[in-house]
């Protein structure tokens, strides 16, 4: 059975979300803190957080940086707070994926499956050497790229900006985290360097570059390589 911790103070909220998981056979926990969040985790070994940002002890922010010090368990959050400053801030945090309130129910279940998927598929080493989608193929290890037969050259920088979406699969990757690691440069202001690298990868792996189905803007937020 599936185990779900949902972290919430609202009762009407919490109380929702129970009964819609257990109908679908998820075992639930319920934390209406940050502490409690931190206790039942350690002690329930959830197979999925669901996360509110607006706790009455502590942020939720720092419930995600402190389940992130041994644990990598999913993190779904739910949150009221739609600034994109405060959605980064999570997702930096170490959260997989960011619903705003109010959400439909069928949505969320349905990003919730998705994280257990790509939790179950994940290998228990980081290193993924080989990625192949319908539309193209992927050898990290020996940098080569193929689609419809043919190889795809792509600059080292492209190669760089593709391992970290792909080896990620599913995961919303901020645009700060990839400035960072690609660039060394986490201003937001150069986020038109990513734009630039972005198109570029999806004219030369995708099959319609306006319409991406691989590469996935999420706007003011990042991206999120889907395989």
């Amino acid at each position: 059975m599936t185990r779900v911790l949902v972290v919430e103070d609202d009762p009407q909220l919490v109380r929702a979300l129970v009964i819609n998981l257990r109908a679908r056979r998820y075992g639930v926990d319920a934390a209406p803190d940050g502490a409690t969040a931190l206790r039942l985790a350690a002690a329930r070994q959830p197979d999925v957080v669901l996360l509110d940002l607006g706790l009455p002890d502590m942020d939720g922010v720092d419930v995600i940086k402190a389940l992130r010090g041994w644990t990598r368990v999913p993190i779904m959050v739910l949150s009221a707070r739609q600034a994109s400053g405060e959605k980064v801030a999570a997702l930096d945090a170490g959260a997989d994926d960011y619903v705003t309130k109010p959400f439909s129910m069928d949505e969320l279940l349905a990003r919730l499956r998705a994280a257990v998927r790509r939790t179950e598929a994940a290998p228990t080493a980081p290193e993924t050497t080989l990625v192949e989608t319908e539309g193209f193929t992927l050898d990290l290890l020996a940098k080569k790229a193929v689609r419809n037969g043919k190889d795809v050259r792509l600059t080292p920088t492209e190669w760089h900006l593709l391992e970290i979406l792909v080896t990620h699969p599913g995961r919303l990757i901020t645009q700060k985290h990839l400035l960072q690691e690609v660039w060394g440069v986490p201003q937001s202001t150069k986020t038109n360097y990513l734009r630039v690298y972005m198109a570029q990868l999806r004219r030369k792996l995708e099959t319609d570059p306006s319409h991406p189905r691989y590469f996935i803007t999420e706007p003011g937020m990042g991206y999120r390589f889907e395989g």
